[in-house]
């Protein structure tokens, strides 16, 4: 396992969160408003009836589960191991089969590469100390013409006040340090991982959210929230 991309600190930090994951109206409420819009971002583009697909970041299992709903068989990876426990408890609850693992997308890189249809990694590459590292594991875990899903924060001013200063310290929808503004990521910074890795960009979309209303929708400005899908050329 990858020791060196992953900060302790935010794997605690989620973890703290990991009874209340399945709550629509506790902290991971974002979550739940944001996965209908997610999922069909990727169904859209890939068929998911019986595809492969690797949700990276899994949490407590919100989008894996949508996904396996959906008909594709899913992996979901994490380095949280409370939240990973509350994501298989709540299996017994939903009665849908997902592989649940500990373990980083670096080492499951190296054990299983092009084993997966497609690759969804919503809201972690904010989180890690190395992005580039994360969508180059993503890319050898790709089979050719696979495609990865991202989603993840734009480092703006508009960024900063709707998810820190909005979303943490105004409307407390979020725990106070759920992200670091240092860490948000330009589109044109992911696209360039994403050449680097050897993955074709073929669209790149605004999220937008309401948390008043808890209304989420795919928009065209990319200034706050975004979501990118890239292909594995062959």
């Amino acid at each position: 396992m990858s020791a060196i991309n992953v900060n302790p600190a935010e794997t605690a930090k989620f973890d703290r969160l990991a009874a209340r994951w399945w709550d629509p109206n506790g902290e991971s409420r974002p979550l739940h408003d944001l996965n209908p819009v997610r999922l069909n971002y990727v169904a859209g583009r890939i068929a998911l009836k019986a595809a492969r697909v690797l949700d990276v970041g899994c949490g407590g299992g919100i989008l894996s589960e949508a996904l396996a709903a959906a008909g594709a068989d899913v992996v979901g990876i994490d380095l949280a191991p409370r939240v990973l426990d509350v994501a298989r408890l709540h299996l017994h609850e939903s009665g849908r089969k997902i592989d649940y693992r500990e373990i980083s997308v670096e080492a499951l890189a190296q054990e299983a590469p092009g084993a997966f249809d497609a690759i969804t990694c919503m809201e972690l590459l904010e989180h890690v100390p190395d992005p580039g590292s994360v969508v180059v594991a993503c890319a050898r875990l790709l089979k050719p013409g696979g495609r990865l899903f991202l989603s993840t924060l734009n480092r703006t001013p508009l960024a900063f006040g709707a998810a820190i200063a909005g979303a943490e310290y105004i409307l407390n929808l979020l725990p106070r340090g759920t992200h670091h503004y240092a860490q948000f990521i330009r589109p044109s910074e992911l696209a360039s991982a994403l050449r680097s890795a050897g993955l074709e960009l073929e669209d790149l979309s605004g999220l937008g959210y309401s948390p008043l209303t808890r209304r989420a929708w795919i928009a065209q400005s990319t200034q706050v929230n975004y979501l990118a899908c890239a292909r594995k050329p062959g």
